[in-house]
């Protein structure tokens, strides 16, 4: 098959929605990202790139695309071809249709349509003979769930100066977001006859005991801990599984907590933090136990506001007629990975964050075309000063 795409991240981006690349670890029937990303490595490869696919995992890729002169300052622009599912979706999740300005479809937002702008901004300059670095497109697999994508790349030894992830940030420079720590805590009771008090322990009322224990570390501990873009730290109760009948205590009882970490905390931390609470109700609460365990953690991210990556995409911004903007994203995203590797990232790009996973998604128009104008012109710059 030929591809004759046109430098266009309108119709790049619809060509990608199309595609049901459904994430298989958050959905059953999910297809994972090959035939997504079979596609898009075929386009770049006809647009000159130099371009490779990886098999992370059964059905799940990434690409892998360079262009531009080697070896000098390579910058990396990511963005994943994962989706969410489906379910409840107001309009056909892969039959991507314009109207009213924007693009409808599942991906359009979160994050085909960064994707498409980032490949078709690199595929311009290049066109145009514009590069003084190499530029390194790496669109994964899996960010969605584990970030299994992102992590191979950075493990197999992917090196930059500067990484932009084009998540949707409203046009917004986005060089701080918030980790999370996915905490379990089982709460240990004794089984017995509802009328046997003397007996039984409730493993679902001390689970109350330690809810209302962290409702008060929110508003003691948590909300003093404040980033200038994030906000505050934060935690909430995901689920609460327990107990096996009307007339039995509660043996057993799980309580899940996600506790969204700003720059300083990390998962380790936030452990402690969890331990410490069921610690004082250990002392103070005849048979109350509870076993505390750091499911997953991944780290926060922030860039440093002098940081050159910002200043190229500020000054890019600026001469595209956009007044850039600092924002803060509450979400997670594969940008921390990148840091935490020692290459300075931050996220850009078309779309809003608050649309992602919801039952009617959408891109605007105006915003892909303008996204990718701006990318162009930071792959342009970057490296020109040390030419």
């Amino acid at each position: 098959m030929t591809y004759r795409y046109p430098l266009d991240p309108v119709a790049l981006t619809a060509s990608l929605v199309a595609i049901d690349s459904r994430n298989p670890s958050l959905v059953p029937d999910g297809p994972g990202e090959l035939a997504c990303a079979t596609h898009l490595a075929a386009v770049l490869n006809a647009w000159g790139f130099a371009v490779s696919l990886q098999e992370i995992a059964p059905g799940r890729a990434n690409v892998i695309a360079r262009i531009g002169p080697t070896g000098r300052t390579p910058l990396v622009l990511n963005g994943h071809l994962d989706v969410v599912g489906v379910e409840g979706m107001s309009h056909a999740p892969f039959a991507p249709e314009v109207r009213d300005g924007s693009m409808f479809g599942r991906g359009t937002t979160d994050m085909k349509g960064g994707v498409a702008a980032m490949c078709v901004a690199a595929a311009r300059a290049a066109a145009r003979g514009s590069l003084a670095s190499e530029i390194i497109i790496t669109a994964v697999c899996d960010e969605e769930y584990a970030s299994i994508g992102t992590r191979a790349l950075l493990e197999q030894g992917l090196r930059a100066t500067g990484a932009i992830i084009t998540e949707p940030t409203r046009m917004a420079i986005a060089p701080a977001h918030k980790g999370f720590a996915w905490i379990e805590v089982v709460l240990h009771g004794r089984a017995a006859h509802g009328s046997r008090y003397d007996v039984g322990i409730d493993a679902n009322r001390h689970a109350g005991l330690l809810l209302a224990a962290l409702d008060r570390y929110e508003q003691d501990v948590l909300m003093t801990r404040v980033h200038p873009l994030l906000g505050r730290a934060s935690l909430h109760a995901s689920s609460i599984v327990g107990g096996t009948g009307w007339s039995t205590y509660a043996e057993r009882c799980t309580l899940r907590i996600e506790r969204r970490t700003l720059p300083g905390e990390s998962g380790e931390q936030a452990l402690a933090d969890i331990r410490a609470l069921c610690d004082v109700l250990t002392a103070s609460r005849p048979g109350f136990q509870a076993d505390v365990s750091l499911v997953c953690a991944q780290p926060p991210l922030d860039l440093a506001l002098d940081a050159p990556l910002i200043a190229s995409v500020r000054a890019a911004c600026t001469a595209g007629g956009i007044e850039p903007t600092m924002a803060g994203l509450s979400c997670w995203t594969d940008a921390a990975l990148f840091a935490e590797a020692g290459i300075p990232a931050l996220c850009f790009g078309p779309g809003d964050i608050a649309r992602a996973h919801s039952d009617t998604e959408w891109v605007e128009i105006a915003d892909l075309e303008r996204a990718t104008e701006i990318l162009e012109a930071v792959c342009a710059g970057w490296g020109r000063e040390k030419a």
